[in-house]
C-alpha cells in the first residue's frame, strides 16, 4: 500500500463519516418535536459533520493553501454556530415556541422576573424623583421654561412669528 492509497482511505473514511452526521442532523430536524430539540440537532452534529468533512478535504487535497483556507471555514463555523443557535432559542422562547414544561432548568425566566423587578423599581424612583421636582416649581420657572419671547409667540395675524 502507498502513501496515496492511505491518504485517500483516510479522507474518504472523513468524508463519509462527515457525511452521516450532516444527515442525521437534518433527520433529527425533520424528527424532533420541539425547537430546542432541533436546534440541537441542527448544531452540534452539523458542525461536526462540516469539520470531518474539511478534513477530510484537506486530507485528500493536501497544500498549505487549501489547508489555510478550510481551517479558516472551520474556524468560522465554530464561531458563528452557536452565537446563530443561541440567538434563535432566545427568539424562540420570546415568542412562546419553546415549551416549558420540557426545561430541566429555565434561567430565562428568572432573569426576565429580575429585570422586571429592577426595572420597575427605577420606574418608581424615578416617578417620585419628578414628583418631588414638579411640586419645588413655581409659576416664574414655567414661564422661563416657556420661553415666549417676542420671536415666539402668537402674532397679530393668528399665526406663529419667527417660522
Amino acid at each position: 500500500m502507498t502513501a496515496d492509497v492511505v491518504r485517500d482511505v483516510v479522507a474518504g473514511a472523513l468524508l463519509l463519516s462527515g457525511a452521516v452526521l450532516a444527515f442525521g442532523a437534518g433527520v433529527g430536524i425533520v424528527r424532533f418535536p420541539d425547537l430546542l430539540s432541533r436546534m440541537h440537532s441542527a448544531t452540534k452534529p452539523q458542525v461536526l459533520g462540516l469539520v470531518l468533512v474539511l478534513l477530510g478535504l484537506a486530507v485528500r487535497l493536501g497544500g498549505v493553501p487549501v489547508v489555510w483556507m478550510l481551517l479558516l471555514v472551520v474556524m468560522f463555523q465554530l464561531l458563528t454556530s452557536p452565537v446563530a443557535a443561541h440567538m434563535v432559542a432566545r427568539a424562540g422562547y420570546r415568542t412562546g415556541k419553546v415549551q416549558p414544561e420540557l426545561l430541566a432548568v429555565d434561567e430565562l425566566t428568572r432573569d426576565l422576573r429580575e429585570a422586571e423587578r429592577e426595572l420597575a423599581e427605577r420606574g418608581e424612583a424615578a416617578g417620585a424623583a419628578s414628583a418631588e421636582l414638579r411640586d419645588e416649581e413655581t409659576d416664574e420657572d414655567l414661564d422661563e421654561r416657556a420661553g415666549e419671547g417676542p420671536h415666539e409667540g402668537p402674532d397679530a395675524s393668528g399665526g406663529v412669528s419667527g417660522a
